[in-house]
């Protein structure tokens, strides 16, 4: 038997992104965006994507800047879980700039 080295554990995938909707039970919709450079024209644009993250306490508000990582499948949409609340929303018009943004 040969000595192969022992696999190194996975590191799962982390995310910071913004919370737009908690109207599901224990589901938080989680926006994240990040920057990229156009590879033709190279103007940085910004490219979205929303998760759904599983937030077992439900103490996620919509506006809270939070950490999420990968899981396993929790439902069938669900792949993410919400590690930390980062920042608290901190205004109440907040929810209302939210709803309006929405693709």
């Amino acid at each position: 038997m040969t000595n192969l080295p022992s696999p190194s554990p996975s590191r799962k995938t982390t995310k910071v992104g913004t919370v737009i909707g908690t109207k599901m039970a224990k589901t938080v919709n989680v926006r994240v965006e990040r920057q990229v450079r156009h590879s033709l024209y190279k103007k940085i644009i910004r490219k979205r994507r929303t998760f759904l993250a599983h937030d077992e306490y439900e103490k996620c508000k919509v506006g809270d800047v939070v950490r999420i990582i990968e899981t396993r499948p929790i439902s069938r949409h669900k792949r993410w879980r919400v590690v930390e609340i980062l920042g608290l929303a901190s205004a109440p018009g907040v929810e209302a700039d939210l709803q309006e943004v929405k693709p």
